[in-house]
């Protein structure tokens, strides 16, 4: 998506903003998925992936009963299959809402965060509360780093040509710190890490890192960033098998991690250092 989209530009991103402290659904922002393909005339549910957007959340917090705030972090599960994403900063207004309202249960707030994302989402959206003493272990991405690898970039703006192939098969898990996107209408830098585990012949290496390098430049969300990447790796490369899984740097105390692959599978939510 362009800087220019009229669609973008009715959403609350790049807003002067209204902060809301009670419970407001009707902060979320909803966008159709299929959009970013239906402008190259290409049907969505056509594509060869299936996968999860885990947002993670670190600003979470209502009322008990008593007026006594609680604190949790979150994870939400929205299926790569649901018809929308939906867009950062309403989520994070939709959460901030929370802040000032009264509920009897943590079981409630789940209920109603489920029913209200599901809804937003077009799909089945799984809403976990994190008491803050059991966050998410740091880990890392396993198999071989590709940011060591002494390389001259020239392009940072998307350029699938820079993938290629060869003839041996192999099973490979490779990663890069070195993924930077931008915010589709502010333009502000949007940070991962970002792990190509693949079967199939083999990607020249240095062509993957510069292909990765070349979104530096590029305006798009998570989520259609990663799905672009999987698609070209997919069509120019030809894999067996493919997954493709970023994990983006939070901004405004959410983070988001879109996950795809040509394979049946269960997404990990897998904090690194740097989140």
């Amino acid at each position: 998506m362009s800087h220019e989209d009229p669609i973008l530009h009715q959403s609350p991103l790049g807003q002067d903003t209204r902060y809301v402290n009670t419970y407001d659904p009707a902060q979320l922002y909803p966008i159709e998925r299929s959009l970013n393909w239906a402008r190259r005339g290409i049907e969505r549910d056509t594509l060869p992936f299936v996968g999860e957007d885990i947002w993670n959340a670190y600003e979470v917090s209502w009322l008990n009963a008593r007026g006594k705030p609680v604190v949790r972090l979150a994870e939400f599960r929205i299926p790569a299959s649901s018809s929308h994403i939906i867009e950062s900063k309403s989520f994070k207004l939709y959460l901030n809402s929370f802040n000032l309202s009264r509920f009897d249960s943590e079981a409630k707030v789940v209920e109603l965060m489920t029913r209200d994302l599901s809804a937003a989402a077009g799909g089945d959206v799984k809403v976990r509360l994190i008491d803050p003493d059991a966050a998410l272990p740091i880990e890392r991405f396993d198999g071989v780093c590709l940011d060591d690898l002494d390389v001259e970039i020239s392009h940072y703006q998307p350029e699938p040509a820079l993938l290629t192939s060869g003839d041996e098969l192999v099973e490979e898990r490779l990663y890069s710190h070195l993924l930077k996107s931008n915010c589709p209408v502010t333009g502000q830098p949007d940070w991962a890490s970002i792990q190509v585990v693949y079967r199939g012949p083999q990607i020249d290496r240095e062509g993957l890192l510069r292909y990765l390098v070349s979104y530096r430049e590029h305006g798009d969300f998570h989520e259609q960033c990663v799905e672009n990447i999987f698609m070209d790796i997919w069509q120019r490369c030809r894999p067996e098998a493919l997954t493709v899984y970023a994990r983006y740097l939070r901004r405004g105390g959410l983070d988001i991690n879109p996950w795809r692959s040509s394979l049946a599978a269960q997404a990990p939510n897998l904090r690194l250092n740097r989140q």
